[in-house]
């Protein structure tokens, strides 16, 4: 229910806060005292356009702002508001607050956190249905008129087996659209893939493996020249005449002779001993790096076509060849998703169809409960607005069915109404007069008060153009409707305005050489008064009938 409705600076109000109560509030006073403010700021609060005209001249900003006990609320509100990365806020509680400028700054809020005018509209779908001549209005939109004779055929259980299906069909066909592709691309993408996997499979490729092939061409692809240049050596340490091995040796006795001659010539000796040892290694060294090299021309040929290899599995996937293997292993996954494709199509063919099965079966029970409630729900519509000031109205339930179904089953249906005999019925949307329109919702609501799940109702000209026992009934409805939501109606009618659990007076006051809009909560004489006043005069039989009025309210007469 709404608490509280605070209002500043739209129109003829400056600064008004109004505290609300459970049932029926009643909002009267004389015509042009501001009572389309609470409306227009009710309005802003559902997300209905802002009219910067409407800020109060002097001022450059208006402010709207409402709390709603939510405790009672079915909609899934904490999960929306989390989903939309808005405040929880007190628990049972939600503060909506609106605020535009002259310069056309507009911004809202839900529980503090900034939102948009969107989110503003889905709330006020949950939270208020406004009847009048307003464009809130629920029962002019075929899904709710649809969901109006679910409700009163009792058809929840069933809707809910046709949400769940049909949530599993939407989700299967997006699967399925993921998956199409025509068969022109699906094989193109086929071979590229087959081939790519099968090239990178086919080359075995190892991450070190370039590495050890540099080394090994750099060696065998030098080789004729290592060899040559190790013969040189060779031959200038010990083959052919006067080589270094030679040499040593004369060295060697002349270093002897002169050791004879000298014995401190024994150091030369022993470092010519030491440099002659090395020679000879040096010499063994030689021969065995020699006895290694060899001229391998097919190995040579064999590491330049495999180098030449993975330089162009490079080029085509990637820089290195631990990027060309892993290239290869993604293209081997998107080669079994894509040749899977097939066997997922045909099973979501499968699953659709059983779906669909599923739904075609529910959805003739729907249809079929439907029509024959229709009779009943026109009846009892009927019934209610005869007690409304039409006897002898019709209303009608147009019901289409389709073979394509939809998120409510294959059914289409739109309310219609005759409001005097001898005329055809047409579509409720097309009522040309509100004050038509609102006792029609009246008398829906009543008849559907116990499944109607919008916990605060708001009527506006639901009086209009109707007499003292007519209003009697409408105050009645209207009393009968706030045992299980809370309604507020603004009202220029007595017998209507005596049935309020509570009642508002708005009114104009002049101050300071401006008009502003109040208003106050009526108790006792205060409210004997203003029912007087609405029944045309402040005198004594005015004031009896007004007392008259809130005795039989209150006795429920």
């Amino acid at each position: 229910m709404l608490t509280t409705l605070r209002i500043k600076n739209l129109a003829l109000v400056a600064d008004l806060t109004m505290e609300l109560t459970p049932g029926f509030n009643v909002i009267t006073g004389e015509t042009g005292a501001g009572k389309s403010v609470i409306l227009g700021a009710i309005n802003l609060i559902i997300g209905q356009r802002a009219d910067r005209t409407l800020i109060r001249s002097g001022t450059d900003s208006c402010s709207v702002e409402a709390v709603f006990d939510t405790r009672q609320l079915s909609a899934p509100l904490d999960s929306f508001l989390e989903e939309n990365g808005l405040d929880i806020g007190e628990p049972g509680e939600l503060r909506i607050r609106r605020s535009f400028t002259s310069a056309g700054t507009n911004r809202q809020f839900v529980n503090g956190s900034p939102t948009s005018v969107a989110i503003l509209v889905r709330l006020g779908e949950w939270l208020v249905d406004l009847h009048g001549p307003h464009e809130h209005q629920s029962l002019l939109q075929p899904t709710k008129q649809l969901a109006i004779l679910d409700a009163f055929s009792g058809l929840d259980t069933l809707r809910g087996k046709w949400d769940a299906l049909w949530t599993r069909r939407r989700e299967l066909l997006e699967e399925r659209t993921s998956l199409v592709i025509d068969d022109v691309t699906y094989h193109q993408q086929l071979d590229l893939l087959r081939h790519q996997a099968h090239e990178i499979e086919a080359a075995g490729l190892r991450p070190e493996e370039e590495a050890e092939l540099h080394t090994e061409f750099q060696r065998i692809s030098n080789a004729a020249r290592l060899i040559e240049t190790t013969q040189a050596a060779q031959a200038t340490l010990s083959e052919g005449d006067d080589t270094l091995m030679d040499r040593m040796g004369t060295l060697g006795r002349l270093l002897a002779d002169l050791q004879r001659h000298d014995p401190g010539a024994v150091e030369l000796m022993t470092v010519h001993v030491s440099a002659a040892d090395a020679l000879n290694e040096l010499q063994s060294l030689l021969s065995r790096y020699f006895d290694r090299l060899e001229l391998d021309p097919e190995r040579l040929q064999e590491l330049e076509e495999r180098i030449d290899l993975l330089q162009g599995l490079k080029r085509k996937y990637g820089p290195t060849v631990a990027d060309v293997m892993a290239f290869g292993e993604a293209s081997r996954e998107k080669l079994a998703a894509l040749e899977g494709l097939e066997n997922r199509a045909a099973e979501l063919a499968m699953q659709l169809e059983r779906v669909d099965r599923q739904l075609g079966e529910i959805g003739r029970e729907l249809s079929t409960h439907r029509r024959e409630a229709i009779p009943r729900l026109s009846q009892s519509v009927a019934d209610q607005l005869a007690a409304l000031g039409f006897r002898q109205s019709r209303v009608d339930v147009e019901i289409s069915t389709s073979e394509t179904p939809s998120a409510t089953g294959f059914d289409t249906c739109e309310f219609q109404f005759a409001p005097n005999p001898g005329e055809p019925p047409k579509p409720l949307r097309s009522i040309a007069s509100s004050g038509e329109l609102a006792r029609v919702m009246l008398a829906f609501k009543t008849v559907l008060a116990a499944e109607d799940e919008v916990p605060v109702l708001i009527f506006d000209e639901v009086d209009a153009n109707v007499g003292g026992e007519t209003g009697q009934a409408v105050g009645q409805k209207l009393r009968e409707i706030a045992k299980g939501h809370q309604v507020l109606c603004i009202t220029h009618l007595a017998p209507v305005a005596a049935h309020g659990h509570s009642h508002y007076l708005v009114s104009k006051h002049v101050a300071d050489g401006r008009t502003e809009s109040r208003m106050e909560r009526l108790d006792g004489p205060g409210r004997i008064a203003e029912i007087a006043r609405m029944l045309g005069g402040m005198s004594a039989a005015a004031f009896g009938h007004a007392e008259e009025l809130l005795e039989r309210a209150k006795e429920g007469r």
